[in-house]
């Protein structure tokens, strides 16, 4: 049996022991927000809403959220707002109004990030498994459940309620079952049962887990789900946790990724992270014999091809890199929304800075403090020290001298430098665009050239090509005796 699904996020929580002003839920994991993971993780679910529950700093989680949230998404965003916050049952209470009073309500929480679809699919599933729905409750088993509402079963295994761990006895403290905060409720139940909330606890607080005492009073079904993934249910509740969780997150990530054959050096010493900037998700697309050295950062989407290699400490953002291409240690490829690439059996860094709009072909060379942005360079072109080229396209097999760069702003407008094949650019040059330089032409150290160069020309001083047959000594004549 299938019904509507409608979801709740708890996101009130101020977060006191984060010790920041940034709201907890807004806290980032892998680069993304904690209630972003949830929103992204739920959105599959196919809901008919997700209904934000927010409380402190709500402008700010709000704004954050509907910014992220795409206008074309299969569900609908609402908010609702608790204040002051009075317990988890009245903030589900503060949803009710938005809430259509048929199908499920999947009730998440906002800082926990890392529940897993497949969870949540089939606990969904438990609670549409019967006639009129289910009460499902997401359960693990802890070692050391302190701080937990615990799960309270009967004698043949069902559940009876759950108790928080303030209001626990002693025996009940034993049980090391937990309710992780995540439940499946029906939602034709829902409103009655808030109704009757009581706040006569330790906590003075509403909680919504007495709903479970309810729903057994009432004779609807209550099913425990408990999975054995402690990290799915884990919360952020301190930077020490975010920590935690970010260090086992990508754990997870670098073991997927050695599965499908990449070699990491140390997967304890790998990100990948999603891109906050252009709101591009984490993805790293691996060929065949791929190695990553420590110390690794992936952002947003990444393509290694056959046999790349990455050395150590390099950070890496939506690029292409080529089979074969060696990316050496602490380079730096940021291609943003432009986008980077690296062509074959290319060799980049160390050292090196590749901005968006950067495209290397077949077997460039870029060395140690080399910058280049929204420029071409064809096979077989270098630039291997101390070097920017910027607006740029340059040609097949060009050498580009340490020092020199394409001054490509006049402080208004930015414009193109056009280098042709086999052209020879000596040490501290400055190229002052626009200008063509021809192919198979040099470029003398030390020149500052504003005007374009003729293919094969000698050019040299300032502003001035010269042609460089100018410059060709006469062959000594060998006196004959």
């Amino acid at each position: 049996m299938t019904t509507a699904l409608d979801i709740l996020i708890m996101a009130a929580g101020k977060g006191t022991r984060m010790k920041s002003r940034r709201p907890k839920v807004l806290h980032r994991l892998a680069g993304r927000a904690l209630l972003q993971h949830v929103l992204d993780t739920a959105a599959p679910l196919r809901p008919r809403s997700a209904i934000v529950i927010t409380g402190h700093e709500a402008e700010q989680v709000e704004a954050a959220i509907s910014s992220a949230h795409h206008a074309d998404a299969s569900f609908a965003l609402k908010f609702a707002r608790q204040e002051p916050q009075l317990g988890t049952g009245h903030a589900v209470q503060q949803a009710v109004p938005l809430l259509a009073g048929d199908g499920t309500v999947l009730v998440l929480s906002g800082d926990v990030p890392l529940t897993q679809f497949e969870t949540l699919r089939d606990l969904i599933a438990a609670a549409q498994s019967v006639a009129g729905g289910a009460l499902a409750l997401l359960s693990v088993t802890l070692p050391d459940p302190t701080g937990y509402g615990r799960i309270v079963r009967a004698a043949d295994g069902t559940v009876q309620g759950i108790v928080e761990h303030k209001d626990a006895s002693t025996a009940q403290r034993s049980i090391t079952e937990i309710y992780s905060g995540i439940m499946a409720v029906p939602a034709q139940r829902l409103a009655g049962w808030l109704a009757r909330l009581t706040n006569a606890n330790a906590q003075g607080e509403y909680y919504l887990t007495d709903i479970v005492a309810m729903a057994v009073q009432d004779g609807v079904p209550v099913v425990g789900h408990c999975i054995a993934d402690a990290l799915q249910v884990a919360g952020v509740n301190s930077p020490l946790q975010l920590a935690e969780l970010e260090r086992a997150h990508q754990l997870r990530q670098a073991r997927s990724l050695m599965e499908q054959g990449v070699r990491l050096a140390d997967p304890a010493r790998f990100d990948l992270r999603d891109d906050v900037r252009s709101g591009t998700k984490a993805a790293l697309l691996c060929g065949q014999d791929v190695e990553i050295d420590v110390g690794c950062i992936f952002t947003g989407r990444v393509e290694l091809g056959e046999g790349v290699q990455i050395g150590a400490h390099c950070c890496i953002a939506n690029a292409r890199i080529a089979a074969g291409a060696v990316i050496h240690p602490y380079t730096h490829i940021d291609g943003e929304q432009l986008g980077a690439s690296v062509g074959e059996g290319a060799l980049i860094g160390p050292f090196a800075r590749l901005r968006p709009g950067a495209e290397l072909g077949r077997e460039v060379h870029i060395g140690n403090f080399v910058e280049v942005k929204n420029s071409t360079l064809a096979a077989g072109a270098k630039a291997n020290h101390l070097a920017y080229l910027g607006d740029a396209t340059v040609g097949e097999r060009v050498n580009y001298g340490a020092g020199s760069i394409t001054a490509n702003y006049d402080g208004a407008n930015k414009h193109r430098t056009i280098i042709e094949a086999d052209v020879h650019v000596g040490s501290n040059c400055v190229l002052v665009a626009p200008i063509t330089i021809g192919a198979g032409g040099t470029v003398g150290a030390g020149s500052t050239l504003s005007k374009d160069a003729p293919p094969g020309a000698l050019s040299v001083a300032r502003g001035k090509a010269i042609s460089i047959a100018k410059w060709q000594r006469p062959a000594k004549q060998v006196k004959k005796s």
